[in-house]
């Protein structure tokens, strides 16, 4: 009986050990995309930690960075310049990364409404471009914006209100994607976009986000802190220096940049991979964030930024743990039925704008692209050492 029992124990515990990484792997999965949100929305509910807002005067820096961008730079420029903020107190700063089209005469067009141009020969990247342009400025208020998207007129106002609270170091704005003319595939990236506004929402109200939106976000100059050239996503580092001083960073839903979700899948890919590859950069050079003691946002940085690059691999566990244990009939057969079926309808969608006018099936299959450009965006970390050198298009 005990020689019978030590026979079949290995094949038990072969059994126990794949259904355990098939219930982490989906659990996991549902974890990082519905319970992480779940609970930071029952925390902010639970302990509010609200922003003291009032109108403040002060002197403010606004900069961007721009390369070859002749076709949309005069516009962003007037932009910025009309916005309500006291016109005495606003400073524009254009630093031009290695430009080689008319980027730069134009920028010196607006020399006499007080905008300044930092140019330079050689194209560095945006990083790089920061901490020269912070470096430059004088004012106590930054504010960060892309050429690519419009500020609403109040804009910046709104974000400086929030430095009434000393506890608040940044400030995030709102991207707001205009609904015209927008594609199936457009309402994709939309709805993405929602998802993550509101779990920024929610960690902004609870404690601080994780990222800003890099199309628009303010800081105070006093905590700013040099970042490595190489740096990809700036719009995360910066802000995560901010929180490691011990200040809040917020979100302010008010401080709109519109833009327009992009209607074609190579533009929002290239993007996606890039940023991506930021996530991966990011853990490798700043390995501190993974450290409670340092990390004053663990939790958020974990749940919010980690988990989601281990998706892909949690769906392939998941798929290959149930095809193992398929053969054993029942449950794990209606698993691994649904496995296929879902990853099936979600490929199909893809290739297919038809399938894509169904609101799941387009949520499917922008799930499944999302977590194909984490693999990529793997790829490219490891083998483009000039990711941080970014295009505009």
């Amino acid at each position: 009986m005990r020689r019978a029992r030590q026979q079949t124990d290995p094949t038990g515990r072969l059994t126990t050990m794949l259904a355990s990484l098939f219930f982490a792997s989906a659990l996991g999965i549902v974890f990082t995309y519905a319970g992480y949100p779940l609970i930071m929305a029952v925390l902010a509910r639970l302990r509010p930690h609200k922003v003291l807002r009032s109108t403040l005067e002060v002197g403010v820096t606004i900069i961007m960075v721009a390369f070859n961008e002749e076709v949309r730079i005069a516009e962003k420029i007037r932009n910025c310049l009309t916005q309500s903020h006291p016109r005495s107190l606003l400073r524009l700063l254009v630093v031009s990364d290695g430009s080689d089209d008319r980027t730069n005469a134009i920028v010196e067009e607006f020399a006499a409404d007080g905008v300044r141009l930092l140019a330079f020969a050689e194209r560095r990247g945006k990083a790089a471009c920061l901490n020269d342009a912070v470096a430059a400025a004088s004012d106590d208020f930054l504010v960060f914006c892309d050429v690519r998207q419009t500020l609403d007129d109040d804009a910046v106002a709104h974000l400086l209100e929030n430095f009434a609270d000393d506890e608040v170091g940044a400030v995030s704005g709102e991207l707001a994607f205009r609904s015209d003319e927008i594609s199936d595939f457009g309402e994709g990236v939309d709805a993405y976009w929602r998802y993550e506004k509101f779990i920024r929402q929610q960690e902004a109200t609870f404690a601080s986000v994780v990222g800003v939106s890099g199309a628009l976000y303010a800081m105070r100059r006093g905590l700013w802190q040099p970042i490595p050239d190489s740096t990809i996503l700036d719009d995360v580092l910066i802000p995560m220096n901010v929180v490691t001083q011990g200040r809040r960073v917020v979100f302010d839903e008010r401080a709109i940049a519109w833009d327009r979700p992009s209607n074609a899948a190579a533009d929002e890919k290239r993007r996606k991979v890039r940023t991506l590859a930021g996530n991966f950069q990011l853990f490798v050079q700043q390995p501190r964030f993974l450290l409670p003691g340092r990390n004053p946002l663990f939790l958020q940085m974990i749940c919010h930024k980690l988990l989601r690059l281990l998706v892909p691999l949690m769906m392939l566990v998941a798929l290959l743990s149930n095809a193992a244990l398929a053969r054993q009939g029942g449950f794990w057969r209606v698993t691994l039925l649904v496995q296929i079926t879902v990853y099936g309808l979600a490929i199909v969608a893809i290739h297919s704008a038809t399938l894509r006018q169904n609101r799941l099936l387009r949520l499917l299959a922008a799930f499944f692209q999302l977590n194909g450009f984490v693999v990529l965006g793997l790829i490219e970390f490891l083998s483009n050492r000039d990711a941080h050198r970014w295009r505009s298009k």
